[in-house]
């Protein structure tokens, strides 16, 4: 008889399923500011780049012309706005503020639904 536990395989797909909607914005502000911190150096030398001379902006306005390029600094602003806006409730959640079980689900939502919307007004905005 095996008396050790064994490692248990956790599959995503079935955990974000039962995850409640806080959860979901805690993973998604994790993601997000991975997602920042290892885009950080590339944003650097783009907006160097950019600020070096008037051909080299060009060159960079052309490529950010391009549907692709569009969606993923959509995605990218997007990222900035959620990990924005959760820090803002995380903060609020560690001054006690928010922490019943209703008000913290209604300033998940408020989250998610502010993130996305945010993204898309500033990029319909910029672009």
């Amino acid at each position: 008889m095996q008396t050790k536990q064994r490692p248990v395989f956790l599959d995503l797909r079935v955990l974000t399923k039962s995850l409640p909607i806080p959860g979901i914005v805690s993973i998604l502000h994790r993601i997000s500011g991975v997602l920042l911190f290892i885009l950080l150096p590339v944003l650097l030398c783009l907006l160097a780049g950019s600020l070096s001379s008037g051909d080299t902006f060009a060159a960079y306005k052309s490529y950010a012309a391009h549907p692709l390029s569009k969606l993923i600094l959509i995605g990218l602003l997007w990222a900035f706005m959620h990990h924005l806006i959760a820090g803002i409730r995380f903060l609020l959640l560690d001054a006690h503020m928010g922490v019943e079980l209703q008000a913290a689900r209604k300033s998940a939502r408020w989250v998610l639904i502010s993130g996305i919307v945010s993204a898309l007004v500033l990029g319909a905005l910029l672009w």
